[in-house]
């Protein structure tokens, strides 16, 4: 069996688990702490990168655009339509909003909120920086009005099939709804789309995943949030 090493609230191993559930590879999770750079970890992926996938018939596949071309050449099914369209014009649509959430939506928002309430929580520096998550929500409201804009005229993330970019979304959403960041008050279309993906049978394992210390938010497992 392939193992994965991730965190269970890194968006990019929850998008390469996403993935795997939909192209139904079993994984077995291996979950460390990258903020703590532990020599184990960091022999394996020098920059403390996750996700790494482990025993794939390789040496170890590092990273996130790694691990999704290794799972897309690997474990695509033949048999029926994958998460990356084989048209030339969907397809770059799906490569241009997986990049927008994988680096600037990131970039942007997630890796601030998660270095605040969970690296520095990891290494024991102290208390969140209450400025620099006020901004990562700032930048957020942004972010979801574009979403909201596209989702008003289209199906999905990038167009009328569902693809990688919207795994891609809803696992950096969802790392965020855990956190009780994410005002689906003010949220319309992409508060509708994510209920839709939430729902996806692939989806329950991330809406069980519990950090010890730090429960869920009262809307991330609901669906009926």
């Amino acid at each position: 069996m392939i193992r994965l090493l991730h965190h269970q609230l890194d968006p990019a191993s929850r998008l390469i688990r996403l993935m795997c559930a939909e192209y139904g590879v079993a994984l077995e999770l291996d979950q460390v702490i990258p903020w703590k750079r532990e020599p184990q970890f960091t022999a394996v992926s020098p920059a403390a990168t996750l996700p790494v996938l482990i025993g794939a018939g390789t040496e170890p596949v590092v990273g996130p655009l790694a691990c999704i071309q290794h799972i897309e050449q690997q474990h695509a099914p033949a048999s029926v339509a994958g998460l990356v369209p084989g048209d030339p014009a969907a397809n770059a649509e799906m490569w241009r909003l997986l990049e927008w959430t994988m680096f600037k939506l990131n970039e942007e928002v997630t890796r601030y909120v998660l270095e605040e309430k969970l690296g520095k929580r990891a290494r024991g520096e102290g208390t969140p920086d209450v400025s620099a998550l006020r901004a990562a929500m700032a930048n957020l409201s942004e972010h979801l009005l574009y979403f909201d804009w596209l989702l008003a005229s289209r199906t999905w993330v990038g167009g009328e099939e569902m693809t990688l970019a919207d795994f891609a979304l809803a696992a950096h959403l969802s790392s965020l709804d855990y956190l009780g960041d994410v005002d689906w008050a003010g949220a319309g279309e992409a508060r509708d789309w994510y209920a839709r993906m939430k729902s996806r049978p692939t989806f329950r394992p991330l809406l069980s995943d519990r950090l010890v210390g730090m429960p869920p938010s009262s809307s991330y497992a609901d669906l009926d949030f």
